[in-house]
């Protein structure tokens, strides 16, 4: 298994070598179901199936994803302190997934989802998962962190370190089994992202880090 290093909004990773087919699992819980799930500090907002092949990202983008899978999403608010406000979505194949997570990351002050990016994940059969750091705003908008020092910690590793604890969860609930490697990707803030992230072992199978905002 490598990763590529190069980027344009972000890197993907890509497997390479020999495909291994292997038989689709029975599903642990149902998508609607996981709003039952009892998460530590976490809890599971919206737990839906996705037929329609799309999905229109939440305003202030004007965009829609198109010919994605039919996917489980799942958004989540995770409250690790009292100022906290750490939004995570999880977009998880129905059929024909890898058995594999990947994270991606943000750019500048982040301060959104990062759907764009999940939509190619989701493509390649990855469970995939995005958070806006714990806070909503531009990426060149820091007028959040004026008086928040939790919002501040949030920003610089815990809102990562969440999702990914978090998802990894959802993630096995869902397919009944925990994924068997996982990744990230991202460039600028997502390239710091993903090395802090590292240092924690969220990411024990590769990641993709091109460009990394230090």
């Amino acid at each position: 298994m490598k990763t590529p290093v190069t980027c344009s909004a972000y890197a993907w990773v890509l497997s390479l070598g020999i495909v291994i087919l292997y038989s689709q699992p029975a599903w642990a819980a149902s998508c609607e179901s996981l709003t039952a799930l009892s998460l530590k500090q976490t809890t599971i907002e919206v737990a839906e199936v996705i037929t329609s092949g799309s999905f229109a990202l939440p305003p202030p983008a004007k965009r829609t994803l198109t010919e994605l899978p039919t996917f489980c999403r799942v958004a989540a608010v995770s409250k690790p302190s009292s100022d906290s406000h750490i939004s995570i979505e999880v977009w998880m194949p129905t059929v024909g997934w890898n058995g594999k997570f990947l994270g991606v990351g943000n750019g500048g002050l982040a301060g959104a989802i990062s759907y764009a990016a999940m939509g190619p994940v989701l493509k390649r059969g990855y469970a995939v998962a995005s958070t806006d750091t714990g806070h909503r705003g531009a990426g060149n908008d820091a007028s959040w962190a004026l008086g928040h020092p939790e919002k501040q910690i949030d920003f610089g590793y815990r809102a990562v370190h969440e999702m990914t604890v978090q998802a990894k969860a959802i993630v096995t609930a869902f397919y009944s089994t925990a994924p068997r490697y996982a990744y990230w990707s991202g460039c600028s803030t997502g390239g710091r992202q993903g090395l802090k992230e590292a240092q924690r072992g969220g990411w024990r199978s590769g990641v993709g880090l091109p460009d990394p905002q230090l």
